[in-house]
């Protein structure tokens, strides 16, 4: 019989309700960001196409200094550092908002890497790295980028196969290996660099974080790589370490104790991830009601034929159960609940697919229209938001790890001695 699950409660033993409702201060900020979106962004997404792997820093300078003066600045930053210091359960609100243009992220400083480095400078670096490197970064003055990706039979879906390697020299660490699909490497002011400090690829041992300053002649960028997606500002890069030394006040978090210090980063990045990209499939879905309630074919408006009508419902569906996980994950997330970590992989593969689908049926509803580039934004999203299938953990890795979670309660112990079949 299956075991009744138990209430998540929070350190001091209380039952916490799962709240719905919007605080009225996150509300007036999500609202001013969409008025931002519409009147400033999304004309720049315009003028660019959404395309900022080589756009200049004068862009992203320009976004930014804008959104300051909009009062949307860096929602997810805490106040001590500059931004609104909302928590997960208010992002999910403020970032669906700034995600409605691809380009919305980059202008309020919540856009991937840097948003998921600075929560993870917040909550494991050191007060002298804190003021070195996120407080600059905070204020939109640094970009970075987080480099643990290698090319095969490197760390990829399964960190534990890294094979860039750190080890320790008088004063400090040497770091040697190739990372590759480093998301804003280019042009970033530090790396935050994952690197073997024990064991070998693939088997027990453990990894550490450094930070690698930009203009350390042991790390160069070999080459960008042109890729489906386009609106992460400076592309991604493929960037070899050579002989990269760091001192010892560049380790990031313990020695050894990167993985676990990584998931520091990756459970809520996954998440912000999520958020985002509901703003942009929200955008697709507006665009194929405008089209389903003023375009005439067969006699009727499309959105009075009965297709149409099912893929409008269903985009409708995954929209509302996108939201509800990822509401429900912040929640976990902010509450420190030990099944956090099953919501995020839930949410990371749900609306991963969920939003491919909304913009896929954007799409087909729009037909022509919806594969122009220049007269509707579907184009761009559909390349933009199918790598975020694979971005963040491939959907079939957390399929994985779902299942293994939800059977561990039913795992019969296996006899001593047992042998594998």
């Amino acid at each position: 019989m299956r075991r009744a699950p138990a209430p998540v409660r929070l350190s001091a033993g209380g039952t916490v309700p799962i709240q719905f409702d919007v605080d009225p201060s996150v509300a007036r900020l999500a609202e001013a960001t969409a008025e931002f979106v519409r009147e400033v962004v999304i004309p720049a997404e315009r003028e660019c196409g959404g395309s900022v792997h080589d756009a200049p820093q004068a862009l992203r300078e320009t976004l930014q200094k804008a959104a300051r003066e909009a009062g949307v600045f860096a929602p997810h930053v805490p106040k001590r550092w500059g931004g609104q210091g909302l928590d997960l359960r208010g992002q999910a609100v403020v970032f669906e908002a700034a995600g409605y243009s691809v380009l919305g992220p980059l202008a309020l400083n919540c856009a991937s890497p840097d948003e998921g480095n600075m929560h993870l400078l917040e909550k494991v670096a050191t007060e002298e790295q804190q003021a070195r490197y996120l407080r600059p970064l905070a204020a939109g003055e640094y970009r970075s980028c987080f480099a643990m990706t290698e090319p095969a039979p490197g760390a990829g879906s399964d960190p534990r196969a890294l094979r860039t390697t750190a080890v320790r020299v008088p004063g400090g660490w040497r770091i040697d290996g190739r990372k590759w699909f480093i998301t804003g490497a280019s042009g970033a002011d530090f790396a935050i660099v994952m690197a073997r400090t024990d064991g070998s690829p693939g088997g027990s041992g453990g990894a550490t974080m450094f930070l690698v300053d930009a203009g350390n002649p042991g790390m160069r960028i070999v080459r960008n790589i042109h890729t489906l997606d386009e609106s992460l500002f400076a592309g991604h890069s493929e960037v070899v370490f050579e002989e990269c030394v760091v001192g010892e006040d560049q380790v990031l978090g313990q020695v050894h104790r990167g993985f676990e210090n990584a998931q520091v980063r990756l459970g809520p990045a996954r998440l912000t991830h999520c958020m985002r990209w509901l703003g942009a499939a929200t955008r697709a879905r507006d665009v194929a009601l405008e089209r389903a309630g003023t375009r005439e074919a067969f006699g009727s408006l499309l959105g009075d034929l009965g297709m149409v009508q099912q893929m409008l419902a269903d985009s409708e569906i995954d929209i509302e159960a996108s939201r509800a996980l990822i509401w429900r994950t912040a929640w976990e997330l902010d509450n420190g609940s030990a099944g956090a970590a099953q919501f995020s992989s839930v949410s990371k593969v749900f609306v991963a697919e969920a939003v491919g689908r909304i913009v896929d049926r954007a799409v087909q509803i729009c037909g022509a229209l919806g594969i122009s580039a220049e007269d509707a934004p579907l184009a761009r999203l559909i390349r933009e938001v199918r790598p975020f299938r694979i971005y963040d953990g491939p959907s079939e890795t957390h399929r994985f790890a779902i299942a293994r979670r939800a059977v561990k309660p039913y795992r019969r112990p296996r006899p001593a001695g047992a042998a594998d079949s």
